[in-house]
């Protein structure tokens, strides 16, 4: 009888932490490295770390740790070994000859759950584009068992590899597919001059902190949701109204960290929802240790398409899963993030924070007739600015 159980691919990971990058840095990179591989279908095994100066040029790792990482795939038969960098193609080369199995960087891996999540063309178009920008210096991995093709009657010359065959194939479907990104560009940018003077409401943030969730109830539309990486690839536009005031809402990509320099060129034009944005709503996953960071990370995004002068309003979400470790009163030290409470941490935003702010919880829907309260003032001042003879609606 042929068995349907689908096989679940086991995996490894690997890291280093460095002079930049601390151990501590690195054990919540690899804690997201493991959601990336859980969102791809796989199941990780084992986690391998080594504290370097810097990645050894030629097997990433040092010739030790690489031997006890060896010794491990094969004992466990691990299918793949995931590496929490992107590695050069020698690299690449390097580690498949040594660990005899299939390698991933953490590139790799965005680029498969990508094209999976993509549904639309232009999504697919954008994660093609990004595979075929990273297979090119990769190529030569591929093909070392190919020989130059020799020369014979009809034939003479240098011939050409199999290999620059490739690379030239390569090359003109990148050129095709810029090119079809463009047309669909300009596509979408007929879309939104269509969509009249209705104001433009942008949803940016890190990846899985509930923005489709939030999408869904305030449009009441079923946009995907689920709790996993990159859930939502495709920019999603609704019109949404508050009392009398209505506006378009945009739910987009979610960042994260080291994402691919790749990606960020192939999706920076799905980014122009946010770049035309009136307002943005910046959500955080306040439940999540790290959400200072994946601050950061959407900002440095934000500033990186010119979008982080725009109207923003901060949404601290998921306050249902928020949880701390109290201190004695009479320790001395410094109080650490995790020590701090929901109400402390709520005075601490509201006191250093510019933008209006509120926190949240979508799924156990807290504080919603609040959060669509400071929504509507923020849209109707943005909406005076923009069209201040047209103040009829409120």
């Amino acid at each position: 009888m042929i068995s349907t159980t689908k096989h679940i691919e086991s995996c490894v990971l690997v890291g280093i932490s460095t002079a930049q990058q601390k151990q501590n840095k690195l054990e919540e990179y690899l804690d997201e490295l493991e959601f990336l591989v859980q969102t791809a279908g796989g199941v990780v095994k084992k986690r391998f770390t080594q504290r370097l100066n810097m990645p050894d040029s030629k097997t990433y790792v040092g010739r030790g740790k690489l031997s006890e990482i060896a010794e491990y795939v094969r004992a466990a038969e691990i299918d793949i070994v995931v590496f929490d960098d992107e590695l050069s193609p020698s690299q690449l080369r390097n580690l498949e000859a040594e660990l005899q199995c299939m390698i991933l960087d953490r590139t790799n891996l965005i680029l498969d759950i990508f094209a999976k999540r993509a549904q639309t063309s232009h999504a697919k178009t954008q994660v093609e584009l990004a595979q075929y920008q990273y297979l090119l210096p990769r190529l030569t991995r591929m093909w070392t068992h190919l020989k130059r093709q020799k020369g014979g009657m009809g034939m003479r010359g240098p011939g050409e590899t199999e290999i620059e065959t490739d690379r030239r194939i390569i090359r003109d479907r990148i050129s095709l597919l810029k090119k079809r990104l463009l047309a669909i560009d300009k596509q979408m940018a007929t879309q939104r001059k269509n969509r009249g003077k209705l104001l433009r409401i942008a949803l940016v943030g890190y990846t899985n902190v509930g923005k489709s969730t939030i999408m869904n109830m305030l449009s009441k539309s079923e946009v995907f949701a689920e709790n996993k990486l990159f859930a939502t690839l495709d920019t999603t536009v609704r019109k949404t109204v508050i009392h009398n005031l209505p506006f378009l809402l945009a739910d987009t990509v979610g960042f994260i960290r080291k994402l691919p320099t790749g990606l960020i060129e192939s999706f920076k034009s799905t980014l122009d929802e946010v770049r035309e944005a009136d307002v943005l709503i910046h959500v955080v996953d306040i439940s999540h240790p790290e959400f200072e960071d994946h601050i950061r990370v959407v900002n440095e995004t934000l500033a990186e398409i010119d979008s982080n002068d725009k109207p923003m309003i901060m949404v601290f979400n998921k306050i249902d899963a928020y949880s701390f470790v109290e201190k004695e009163e009479d320790d001395l030290t410094p109080k650490e993030t995790e020590n701090i409470s929901l109400d402390e941490l709520m005075n601490t935003w509201m006191a250093k924070e510019n933008n209006p702010c509120i926190f949240i919880s979508a799924k156990q829907k807290k504080n919603l007739q609040e959060f669509r309260e400071l929504i509507y003032s923020e849209v109707k001042e943005a909406h005076a600015k923009r069209f201040p003879y047209n103040n009829f609606l409120y």
